[in-house]
């Protein structure tokens, strides 16, 4: 049978899948007052939060006095977005247009993964993965920052300059989409897509700075984030509550973080850790001289990895943007993050078992919360390190040019012969 005739045909499969497992979530959304779903929390950040936040936006500022406010002036627009359906409640647009979102993803991996050469298990792992989560996704924005990362992931080959502008406006919208850039091949390509980022960025900023006052003030709340407890640090210190540390959980900046002695070590070891990878992938970047078509995304999943792992911060929805690059990857058969993206998987199957439902275990530093985050935060250190590692050992530079000490023979001249006359 035709590789590609049995692809086109596995489409159809893929889009009644990925309509059964949305409507799942959608109904898990609308019972998401059960306990087990975590009481009606979840839903809270769009219909309070989110619609708090819409009425600041629309006349022109940012909540930039609100300590909540983390997010790079991008967001504002996409809080905005649900005015484009003035027939729906916030709270029923901001669903709608995440779904839509999720749909644009599913696409793009389904067309890169239809392809000769390529492969349709992107498409699935999205499908499959992202619903392990719940109905967490259809109540963050994180879905539509991932589908732009997406996008410029699929349109680098093709098309670097428009690569580099969907990574530019996905940074504006939440900083971490400007890492898909890191595995661009050297050359005019490469930077093609970097001048586009940059030019793109800069025009992007100067907007906002016009539409909205005060662009930048969500670096002040950032720099003051503390541990939160769902971070590697966050881990090391519920094992330590159960060693005799008196520190506690206490909600700040949007998050349950821990406070007491050596809450601030923590963190700037965590911000120690993030320089390290920072550094990691600049010597692979440096290193490295050869290129497949998977490289771009699998140093783009790699990247991402290491700056979760290291961060002082992980929330649910991170795993969102680490299924769609994994997704990503697994469009080309050239990729070497396939057991990293298994990983993953298993560590977003954790994630729901952390968040929503067993949250409180996980604040009260409980042996079963405990556990939870030592297996969740172990599965994605595990899988930020193999996918570094095989990031790294497909891209050995080119082995050294080896002058010969010999001298090269002389060439007889050849002779004249009565035929060549």
């Amino acid at each position: 049978m035709d590789t590609s005739k049995h692809r086109h045909r596995r489409l159809p499969a893929l889009a009644l899948a990925w309509l059964a497992t949305r409507a799942l979530m959608l109904w898990l959304l609308v019972h998401s007052a059960s306990p087990l779903l975590g009481g009606g929390r979840v839903a809270r950040e769009v219909w309070g939060l989110y619609h708090r936040w819409y009425g600041v936006l629309v006349h022109g500022g940012l909540p930039a006095h609100d300590p909540l406010w983390q997010y790079p002036p991008g967001a504002g627009p996409v809080l905005l977005s649900p005015a484009l359906l003035p027939g729906l409640t916030y709270f029923q647009a901001f669903v709608a247009l995440t779904v839509a979102a999720d749909a644009v993803i599913l696409l793009t991996l389904a067309r890169a993964g239809a392809r000769p050469g390529r492969s349709l298990l992107g498409a699935a792992l999205w499908t499959g993965g992202l619903p392990l989560l719940l109905h967490v996704p259809l109540v963050r924005y994180d879905v539509q920052v991932t589908a732009l990362a997406v996008l410029s992931l699929a349109s680098l080959s093709r098309s670097p300059r428009a690569g580099g502008a969907l990574a530019a406006l996905g940074a504006v919208v939440k900083v971490w989409p400007a890492l898909v850039l890191l595995g661009t091949p050297r050359g005019r390509d490469s930077g093609s897509a970097w001048r586009s980022a940059a030019t793109t960025g800069a025009c992007a900023l100067a907007l906002l700075a016009l539409a909205f006052r005060d662009p930048l003030s969500f670096l002040r709340q950032q720099g003051a984030r503390g541990v939160q407890i769902e971070s590697l640090g966050g881990t090391a210190l519920s094992l330590a509550s159960h060693a005799g540390w008196p520190g506690t959980a206490r909600y700040r900046y949007g998050a349950m973080e821990f406070v007491g002695p050596y809450v601030s070590s923590v963190a700037h070891v965590s911000l120690a850790l993030t320089a390290v990878a920072l550094a990691l992938l600049v010597l692979w970047r440096v290193r490295s001289r050869r290129h497949t078509r998977a490289t771009p995304c699998d140093a783009a999943l790699s990247a991402v990895l290491l700056f979760t792992v290291t961060s002082r911060v992980i929330s649910p929805q991170y795993m969102i943007w680490l299924l769609g690059l994994a997704a990503v990857c697994l469009t080309s058969r050239h990729t070497t993050q396939r057991p990293v993206a298994l990983l993953l998987l298993a560590a977003t199957a954790v994630s729901t078992l952390i968040y929503p439902m067993h949250y409180w275990e996980v604040i009260s530093c409980s042996w079963t919360g405990t556990t939870l985050m030592l297996v969740r935060n172990g599965l994605l250190t595990w899988a930020a390190c193999l996918s570094y590692r095989r990031l790294w050992r497909t891209a050995p530079p080119p082995p050294p040019t080896v002058t010969s000490t010999h001298p090269r023979p002389r060439t007889t001249p050849r002779t004249r012969t009565s035929a060549s006359l």
